[in-house]
């Protein structure tokens, strides 16, 4: 299921929005494809960063995959969670699993990411 709340990237990341803070992760879909989870490396707070910019790394049993960041703006939270326990990505992507946090700065640039609907017909729904 791809949940309606979010606007989702081709790399299959997506962010939510809260005012001018975004939260993103990997889709259930990313998840599944990478298997096993074994390692998250994240920038650190503060760092400011371009959309489409590789801010960090997921690792899984079979394979390294970037994490590109869906728009631009400041990273303001990591998910110290997901940094312990890698396998949360896996458990809870869309939830729990989710990663960084950035205040945005271009809200022009979520139109140039897809709704619900555009996402699922990516997949082949």
């Amino acid at each position: 299921m791809v949940p309606d709340d979010r606007k989702y990237t081709q790399e299959h990341e997506w962010v939510q929005m809260d005012g001018d803070v975004g939260t993103i992760g990997v889709t259930e879909f990313a998840a599944g494809e990478l298997g096993d989870v074994v390692f998250v490396e994240l920038p650190d707070p503060g760092g400011e960063f371009s959309q489409g910019d590789t801010v960090g790394t997921i690792e899984s049993v079979k394979a390294v995959a970037d994490l590109y960041l869906p728009v631009s703006g400041e990273i303001v939270e990591i998910n110290e969670a997901v940094v312990d326990s890698p396998e949360l990505v896996n458990g809870a992507p869309m939830d729990d699993g989710w990663l960084v946090k950035v205040r945005l700065g271009d809200q022009k640039e979520l139109d140039q990411l897809m709704d619900a609907a555009a996402y699922n017909d990516l997949l082949g729904g």
